[in-house]
Order: C-alpha cells, then structure tokens, then sequence
C-alpha cells in the first residue's frame, strides 16, 4: 500500500482496485467476474472489521459499509466489509494493512475460467476444465445452438437461465481412513509421530484440494547408531582412539534415549590394482614391514551387529587392527550402501532412528572408478554379504552417489560423515546429494568425534523434511509448513527447522491432479522416519445426473431418453430431439454427408441432422449458413471499424459493396481519375483501376502500369512474330495470321521513326533481322521492320577444302621433319657416347689358353730312323 500526502491511498487487489480518499470512499472495479456487483449496505455498520478469523474494532472510527455480492463464487453466500475513514495516516496504513489481510482470504476472487474444446456430452465438460459445469436443464439450449452451450462457468450459466439445481459440478471430497493420535512418548510399542495415516482422496482435474499432515517426534525414540570406520594404514592413531570410545559413545545415546544400540564396521578398497598391492605377502600384509599388527587387505566388513550392551561393543573393537591399500580415495560408498541393504545382518530396528557414522581422513571412489580395475559390472545396489565379508568387491563397480542416496531414504538412514579438515569441503559437496545427511569435522586424533555426533544428531533431528515416493504422472503436491521456523512452500518437500522433542508441527499439504486417473496412490513421510501417510487418489470425471427413469421421454419425441439434459436415442433414430429416422441407412453415412471434403462435420459449426447441417447461430444472432455451415456474415474485413466499410453487406466472409463503392472493405467511391492515361485508357490496359488506384498485373509498375521491369524481353518474346509477319518464314509461318497479326501490328520501313531499343535477330535463313516495337494497349504492339535484310555471302567450298588439304600437308611435313630431327639427335649422342668409350679402352697381349694351331705334327710310332 501507498499512502500519499493528500491521505490518498491505492490499494491493488488481484481482481479490484480501491482508491482511498480522507472524507469519501471511490471505488474502481476492474471487473473480472460479470456478475460480482458492489451495493451500499442498507443498515448500520457494525464497530469491526473482520479478516478470515479475526476481528479489529476501533471505537473512534467513523464506518461506511459496503456490501459485495459475489455469485460467480459462491451463489448464495453474501460477503460484507466494513471500511471506515480514519482522521490520520496512521490509520489508513493499518486499514491498509486490514484490507490486504481480506483480500488473502478470498475478498478478490481469482476469475474461473471454462476453456472449451470439442464437447459433445457432459463427461467432456467436466474434463475440459476445474471451472466448467454442465446444465442439465431441459430445453437450455436454443434452436439452432449446440449442446456444447450447457459447458460454461456458473455464473455464466446462471445468468443465462439454468436452474441452481440444475448444474452438474463434482465437488472435491476426503476422506480420512485411519489417523491414530500422536503418542507422547516411545513405551516399547509402535509410537505414533506423523498423523493421519490413511486418507483417501476424491479429486477433480485440475481443481486443488488441502489438508493438514500433524508430526511429533517422541521423546525416547529408539536410536540404531551404526559406526563405520575407515581403517587404511592413515587411521592408525584414530582406530586407538575409538577403542575406548565405546563408554563415552553409549553415554551420549543414553542423554538421548534409553533405547539405543551400537553397531560397527569397517572399509578400505576393492583388493585389486591399482588399489591394493596384489602381491601375495602385501595381500597378507599391506601395512610397514615395522608394524605388526596389521590385518590382511579387504574391502568391507561387518565387525558388530546391532547392540545394546557396552562391553560387546568394547571387545569386538579391540580386535580390530589397521590394514592398507594404495590410492588415496577409499571404498566408502561401496561399505555405505551395504550396510544399508543388508538390514537383517546390520541388526536395524523396525522402530529406530538410523544412523550411520563414516569416519574417514579420504575421499572416495565412485560409479566409473572400477573401469581403472576392468571391473565393468554396475553396482547391483543388493546385499552381497558371506561370513561377514562384501563378496563382490572386486567384481562390481562402486556404486553411484545417486544409488547410494536412494537406498539411505528408502531404508530410512541418515548418514553423519566425520571427516579431517581436508576433506570437509568435498563431503559437504556430497551431503547436499544425500537428503537428511550432516558434515562433522574430526580432530587429528577422532577425539571429538562423540561431541560431534551428537551435534550432528542434533541438527538431524530437530530438522523435519516431509516429502512424497511413487507420486503419479500428472498430479502436483505442494507442501507449506505450519511451524515456528518454516521453510518456503515447495512442491517437492516441505521443510520446519528448529523443531524441539515433543513439539507438534503441521504442513498443509495441497493436492492437483491434472488429468483423469483410478485407483492411485502415493505416500508422504517424513525423511528418516518410517512412518507414512498413504494417500488414495481417483479422480471425478463423470456426470452424476439425475436422469428421468422414462426411456421414452416426451423431450426426445418417445424415440429415446434423457442423458444429463441431451437425448440419447434408440437405434435407427438421431438428431437432437431423435425425431429423424435414419432405416437402413448408416449413422456414419450420414455424418459422412454433413462433411465437406471428409473435414470436420458441418465445419464445427452446425448439427448433422438426417443427413443435412442444422446450422448453429453466431454471437451476434445471425445463423451460419451454406450447405456445410461454412459461410458467416460475421468476419468480413472491416475499414475504420465497420464491417465491410458500412457501404455494403458481409457474404460469406466477402463483402458485397453497394452501388458507387468498390474495394475489399467498400472504402472507397468507385473513381477512375487517377486510373486514367495520355492515351485515354485505364491504366495502359495492363490493370485494373480500384478505389481511383491503378492495381497492376504480374510485373508491371504503378502508377499506371506503363513499364514491365520484370517481364521477358519482347525482342526475345516476339521475334518468331517478327519473321513471320515481315518475311513470310519461321517457326509460325503456316499460321501466323493467328499467331500474331491480333498482337503486333507491323509495317515493312526503310528508316525506323520509333523511338525505342532496336532488337535484332536472326532468322532461319541465317540473315540479321532488325526491328523495333512499341507496346500499345494492354499486350498489344507496334512494330516496325527494315526490309533489307543482312545475309552474309556464303563460304567457298573449293578454297575451304583446297586450304584443308594444305594445312593437313604442311602439318604432316612439320611432324616428319620433327620426328627426323630427334632420331638424328639421339644418334649422335650414341656415338659420341661410343667414342668416349673407344678413347678410353686399353689392349694387352697374351695368349688365349683355348686357342689350338691349326697345324698338327703327329710321328709315327714304327719309324726307326733308318
């Protein structure tokens, strides 16, 4: 609100604007709702003002009243407001501040609106929109109206005529199935914390419906804390540490409840590379040959079922030692989600608050990471647990931070991470991943890790977050906390910090479903808790009317009965009064006869009645008409806001101009002043003249459609014509009277008198024809053609084959004496090559040892010499 110096005041409502003066009230209606009307109250003023539940009175207040009659909301209930004139600003704020109050309330109510599609019954009607409702009265509709006019607001249907009684509008319902009181404190018996526990809901499509969900935490409520700790070779002085934690640890639960219980476990990684050292002494011992006390590599073991004694506790703790692996991120996750699906071997209470408390100086490995150790497999988030041991370690992936928190809300866990202060950021970067999940920072030592559950606890319990699981396609849940320290309203939780032990807290919770639905249902529940509310949900999307028992009504000519208002016909009779008679015929062969070119029947605009369209009435009274309805004398083109320019009648979306008006719209007086030329023709022949404006064929340019920027050349265009006409030859010289001689009017000239472009052409006897034209009326020309035409002498033949022969010749000669010169080339280069090597041999004498003389000497063997 605004106050001014003048005490002037603007108040703005959704649906009314209120000006506030100091001696008089002026109101301004921006009417949203027809019928929502403002009266002066008849009687005197009552000394208060009362918004939703309360009421403010001030005595010194001088009163005007004013009524507000609402009937589009609800028909028969009257509102008043009292509005006074306060004598200083001060005043005025605070009725500032009043009336604001009242409007919240529902003073200015939102406008219902009914958006129609295609309704044919009263089904359709209500599943069209939260607002419509059906009117079941008979003869509501007039003749010539569809049935469809029964589908409207109330108050439209009221201020049309229907009867009160006689409108169909399914309401909202619940019903509330079992709701068990709170209890006040946990008595070792299911204790009641969230009220009710079954509703059932009965809802229309897209109308809203709330109701309030009641939570109280117990005092004494049993606490399952489950401690998992890592125990990689970095840990070593935080595993001494917490072997005598176990009295300090029982000692806080028991501050909070005297049911607590305790149990342990321990991770480290996958025993595979590039994670652990897969030597087989380093299996057995991963830790510093100098440390003894060292346990062999595992992934994640189960060490302490759930208990309540102490020394169970105490003993089974010391039996642990250090181990170790490689990599710096362990196998948190991979311990986390078991622990939460293995319930039976954890030892989780059915009634608990379950906690799980991660104590690491590490990051962790996640979905992905196994890829590192060919480990494929995804994570199958069930329980794999073999004498105490994860038996898939090293044959499934780590699981995904998304599985992880999936499980923890499903089995109702709430995780506390106790970390270093190194790896403070990167949990808190997983808490908020993890609904109902705390970050605590460690000391060195894990000293502090008792206070530090306990405050973590703390901050888990005294925060109620309330949400929904298996919520259906389609329905919306809005949740609005009705506490202390609320937080803001949300559709996908609803939040109350600070909430103590024992206090009583609400959230309203506000359901819409969207479409049509049976039988569904979804849960609401606190996160952490067990505890639900089931929530039943069907919708209201059928009439129930209440229909005479005749089925031979005299409303339906005794050929059928009465449906919510409409006639439901016997066989082999339709229309909406069943007074036609269809016989052998089919129904769809009739419908078929209504539709123009198989489109919708009747064009949506009339009723198919035996076979022919009942046309329906426009909003301004008239009645569509053709034989398929698709004509209306509604949506002509206006000119300065009248249909057809008020000089004539609209006909079937065409205006139908009254003598001496011309023009889409009859804007203009028939005139053709402007439209006329040099040559005393209207627009050159080539337009026509509307409202005194030439309007010019395809092509050619305005004012007066003279030239034809766009169009062919005519030099291209008409040069057969050309040649025919002056030469008797072309293309069209066996019809060229026809062709051309209605278009071109030529005269054979010796010098061109036209002052136009000269065009040339040749013609089929190979001579340059030149021409010139004119265009005249409309696509008609003149034109002028020289008579002498220029033919190019023809080539000689004997000196083209005489030149042919030659020029073969000479080439030949060319390349004879080319192909002479590089053989002779070549030769020269061998023998130069020759005698180089010639010049460069050297011979020496000796005798060939194969060589046999010609002559031989033989003795003879007898011959004594004598």
């Amino acid at each position: 609100f605004n106050t001014a110096v003048n005490h002037r005041l603007e108040l703005r409502l959704p649906v009314c604007e209120i000006c506030w003066l100091k001696d008089k009230i002026n109101f301004k209606i921006i009417k949203h709702f027809e019928n929502i009307t403002w009266k002066k109250c008849a009687g005197p003023c009552t000394s208060g003002f009362r918004a939703g539940q309360r009421t403010f009175r001030a005595s010194n207040w001088r009163f005007v009243c004013i009524r507000i009659i609402d009937n589009s909301y609800n028909y028969n209930r009257f509102r008043a407001l009292t509005l006074s004139v306060a004598q200083d600003e001060m005043h005025l704020c605070l009725l500032s501040l009043l009336l604001l109050l009242m409007g919240g309330n529902g003073l200015c109510q939102q406008e219902e609106v009914c958006s129609k599609s295609v309704i044919n019954t009263c089904n359709d009607c209500i599943r069209s929109g939260p607002y419509c409702v059906w009117c079941q009265q008979l003869n509501f509709t007039k003749a010539g109206e569809q049935e469809a006019a029964r589908c409207d607001t109330r108050a439209q249907l009221i201020a049309r005529g229907c009867k009160t009684k006689e409108i169909i509008s399914p309401h909202n319902s619940q019903i509330i199935n079992q709701d068990n009181p709170l209890s006040s404190s946990f008595k070792q018996q299911e204790a009641v914390q969230l009220r009710p526990q079954k509703i059932s809901l009965k809802l229309r499509p897209g109308l809203s419906t709330k109701f309030n969900i009641s939570f109280k935490r117990v005092q004494g409520y049993p606490v399952d804390l489950y401690y998992l700790m890592d125990l990689s070779y970095s840990m070593q002085d935080d595993l001494e540490n917490v072997k005598g934690l176990g009295q300090r640890l029982f000692a806080a639960l028991k501050n909070i409840t005297a049911h607590a219980q305790i149990g342990f476990g321990a991770f480290v990684d996958k025993t595979v590379l590039p994670y652990t050292n897969t030597n087989e002494g380093k299996l057995r011992k991963p830790c510093d040959e100098n440390y003894q006390q060292c346990q062999a590599a595992f992934g994640y073991r189960h060490v302490l079922s759930m208990t309540p004694r102490e020394d169970d506790f105490r003993n089974e703790v010391n039996r642990q030692f250090i181990s170790g692996n490689l990599d710096s991120p362990e196998g948190s996750l991979d311990a986390m989600i078991q622990a939460a699906v293995c319930g039976d071997k954890i030892g989780w209470r059915n009634s608990s608050t379950r906690l799980i408390v991660l104590t690491t100086d590490a990051g962790f490995h996640m979905a992905g990471d196994g890829k590192l150790a060919g480990i494929l497999e995804p994570n199958d988030e069930k329980c794999h647990m073999d004498n105490n041991l994860y038996t898939k370690s090293s044959e499934m992936d780590y699981p995904s931070v998304g599985q992880l928190a999936m499980q923890l809300e499903k089995n109702n866990i709430q995780p506390i991470f106790a970390v270093t202060k190194n790896m403070e950021t990167v949990y808190k970067q997983l808490s908020k991943m993890i609904p109902k999940s705390e970050v605590g920072v460690l000391s060195h030592d894990s000293n502090n890790v008792v206070q530090l559950i306990e405050s973590a606890y703390n901050r888990l319990s005294s925060k109620v977050t309330v949400t929904h699981d298996n919520l259906p396609e389609k329905v919306k849940v809005v949740y609005t906390p009705i506490c202390t320290n609320p937080g803001p309203a949300r559709d996908s939780e609803g939040v109350c910090d600070n909430v103590h032990v024992g206090q009583e807290i609400a959230f309203e919770v506000t359901v819409t479903a969207h479409s049509c639905m049976e039988n569904q249902s979804f849960t609401i529940r606190p996160l952490g808790i067990k505890e639900t509310l089931t929530v039943s949900l069907s919708t209201n999307c059928e009439c129930q009317c209440e229909d005479p028992s005749d089925s031979n009504h005299t409303h339906c000519n005794r050929k059928g009965g009465v449906s919510c208002g409409i006639c439901s016909c016997h066989d082999g009779f339709v229309g909406q009064f069943c007074k036609c008679a269809i016989g052998d015929k089919d129904e769809r062969t009739l419908q078929a006869s209504c539709q123009r070119q198989n489109g919708t029947e009747c064009e949506g605009r009339g009723d198919c009645v035996c076979g022919r369209c009942k046309c329906h009435t426009t909003e301004s009274g008239k009645s569509y008409h053709g034989d398929f309805c698709e004509c209306d004398d509604d949506h002509c083109e206006k000119f300065q806001n009248k249909l057809c320019g008020g000089n004539g009648e609209c006909n079937c979306g065409k205006c139908d101009c009254n003598e001496g008006y011309e023009g889409s719209a009859c804007q203009c007086k028939k005139s053709q002043r402007d439209c006329q030329t040099l040559n005393n023709t209207v627009c050159f022949g080539r337009g026509t003249c509307q409202c005194d404006h030439c309007q010019c064929k395809e092509g050619y340019q305005r004012p007066h459609c003279k030239l034809c920027l766009g169009c062919p050349d005519p030099c291209q265009t008409k040069q057969n014509c050309i040649e025919c006409l002056g030469f008797d030859s072309g293309p069209f010289k066996k019809n060229c009277s026809l062709a051309c001689s209605k278009t071109i009017f030529h005269m054979m000239v010796d010098q061109f008198t036209i002052a136009t472009k000269q065009c040339q052409h040749k013609d089929s006897e190979g001579c340059w024809i030149k021409f010139k034209m004119d265009q005249l009326f409309g696509e008609e020309y003149s034109a002028e053609i020289l008579k002498q035409r220029d033919c190019p002498e023809p080539p000689s033949v004997i000196a083209i084959i005489g030149g042919s022969i030659a020029s073969v010749a000479l080439i030949g000669i060319v390349l004879l004496m080319l192909i002479k010169m590089l053989i002779h080339m070549r030769d020269l280069k061998e023998f130069k090559k020759f005698e180089d090597e010639k010049k460069k041999s050297k011979w020496a004498k000796a005798e060939n040892p194969l060589y046999q003389d010609a002559t031989t000497t033989v003795a003879n063997p007898t011959f004594t010499g004598e």
